[in-house]
């Protein structure tokens, strides 16, 4: 550290308790900052594209996360490293943004400091680098505007939705049954989507999952499905159109506030106390029966005496629902949820066509189907699966299926996917860095290099020559001007991405240049690193 001198020639310390503080400046705070981003890329590199490989997590109390998804991996990781936790926000903004494409957009910004690195040994300033960059940024977001399709659907034609979805779940452990995954995402976004103002609601679509059966039982219910079983084993177990009761107070005697103590010294005082019990249960009970209600669906537990009252009135009831759930139950049935019995009225219950409980396997699991609802803008995805990991890696898969499905409907443009965008902004800002006089253009050039290692990696990941096979592709779309040929993964024998149907949506490859650019510039901005020493 840097000792000063005053007039006398006495020396004084400027930073305090120096010896105990690292630091890194010039060039080399630069060089460390962009290995460390470096490193985290090529742990995510390994798993982008169809045949990208998972990643086994285990936390510090051993709970075991295989997944595949980019923020997902970041997430868990635990990073020490100022400039690694930079690369993991960054997946996390794709991730709660677009919700697709983590990986590729953490694998870009790498490629970006990889190329940074050259030009920074060639000794170009950082902040060049960073105006070439953002320069080059903006050429690929505009050329990706131009070379995109729009893609109409509508409610009944939902083949454009399906097959983006299914490009996004191909990467995916569940792509052997891509096709029925990605129709049940499209349903469910379309059964919550409000068309006219181009807006997803994905609050109300619930995703539930339970260990049995196979990923081909996953099913979508238009409707909810609630965790939780009859109150008395002997209700029925199968209710038509029921008039539901959704209530936040509990089935016991009310508790006052303050503390009492209550004398009972006669058998009759005892008889008069029960008895009042009793009346209060049976006003209860009552009160459910004469607003019409033919099921009841409480938050909270009930006495015994009550659950006993409930059975022999045939009331029907669930307990211990959450409030989650309660909120998307009366939003599907479209009920009021009602905090004392006093104010229960006919027009507060809820209606559904039919709500069934149903057993799974050989286990005590059952789960009740709330089905046919007044208002349909509720709809559960029901997950079954071989063990608990799939089923957790099922719901990430489903949720990022969710989200494009929602972009798409918010806007419809699409690019061809296979890396083919990505090399043909890489030709087009290739092109466009001869108009730029002075020392940018270097970095332009360096970030027509960058869009290619998303390519590079996918051919890499499918055991192919990731040299030869980029090669080729970038020199059959520049002969014959076809922005749709792309790495060929899965071994269709088509290099053209129309064909194979791989699509991806716009808006999420632009906001992957966009987000990866911004944190590379930010990285190279960085000039000195000053951290408590590690002793």
């Amino acid at each position: 550290m840097a000792l000063a001198f005053d007039e006398y020639g006495r020396p004084f310390i400027i930073l305090k308790e120096q010896e105990q503080k690292t630091r890194l400046r010039g060039l080399d705070a630069q060089k460390a900052n962009i290995a460390s981003g470096k490193a985290v890329a090529r742990i995510l590199r390994t798993s982008l594209g169809p045949k990208g490989m998972d990643k086994m997590l285990q936390s510090p109390d051993g709970d075991v996360t295989i997944t595949n998804d980019g923020a997902t991996i970041l997430e868990q990781m635990d990073v020490d490293n100022q400039i690694a936790k930079l690369m993991v926000e960054l997946s996390r903004s794709q991730d709660y943004e677009i919700g697709d494409g983590t990986t590729g957009v953490v694998v870009m910004a790498g490629s970006l400091l990889e190329q940074a690195e050259k030009l920074l040994e060639r000794g170009i300033h950082p902040i060049r680098i960073a105006e070439g960059y953002e320069v080059a940024s903006r050429i690929a977001f505009e050329h990706l505007e131009r070379i995109s399709h729009k893609f109409e659907f509508s409610a009944t034609d939902i083949e454009p939705l399906v097959q983006t979805c299914m490009t996004t779940l191909s990467s995916k452990i569940v792509n052997r049954c891509k096709r029925s995954l990605a129709e049940i995402a499209v349903k469910a976004v379309l059964a919550v989507a409000d068309l006219e103002r181009k807006d997803v609601n994905l609050d109300l679509i619930k995703v539930e999952g339970k260990v049995g059966g196979k990923l081909e039982d996953t099913e979508l219910i238009y409707g909810i499905v609630v965790d939780k079983d009859m109150s008395h084993p002997q209700m029925p177990k199968q209710i038509e159109d029921a008039k539901i009761a959704i209530l936040t107070c509990p089935f016991e005697p009310p508790k006052p506030k303050t503390k009492h103590k209550v004398d009972i010294d006669t058998v009759e005082k005892f008889q008069t106390l029960r008895q009042q019990e009793q009346k209060y249960f049976d006003d209860m009970v009552q009160q459910c029966k004469d607003a019409g209600a033919t099921l009841v669906i409480c938050q909270w537990g009930f006495d015994d005496e009550a659950n006993h009252l409930l059975m022999n009135r045939n009331l029907p009831a669930v307990r211990w629902v959450g409030g989650v759930e309660l909120e998307l139950i009366a939003i599907a049935t479209g009920g009021r949820i009602v905090p004392r019995f006093q104010e229960l009225t006919p027009e507060k219950l809820g209606r559904a066509g039919l709500v069934r409980e149903k057993a799974f396997g050989t286990t005590k699991d059952r789960m009740i189907y709330i089905e046919h609802c007044a208002n349909s803008r509720a709809v559960t995805i029901f997950i079954r699966g071989g063990n608990k990991m799939m089923i957790e890696e099922t719901k990430r898969s489903i949720h990022d299926a969710l989200c494009v499905a929602r972009n798409l409907i918010r806007n419809n443009s699409i690019v061809y996917g296979g890396g083919s965008a990505e090399i043909s902004c890489s030709i087009a800002v290739e092109a466009a860095a001869d108009k730029y006089p002075g020392v940018e253009q270097y970095a332009i050039r360096a970030f027509a290099d960058a869009l290619d290692a998303i390519p590079m990696a996918l051919a890499e990941n499918s055991g192919l020559q990731p040299i030869e096979t980029l090669s080729a592709v970038k020199s059959e779309q520049i002969k014959e001007n076809n922005s749709c040929c792309g790495i060929d993964c899965n071994d269709v024998g088509t290099n053209d991405m129309r064909e194979q149907n791989v699509f991806e949506t716009l808006i999420g490859k632009q906001q992957q240049i966009l987000l990866a650019t911004q944190v590379v510039k930010m990285i190279l901005k960085i000039d000195d690193v000053i951290s408590p020493s590690d002793y």
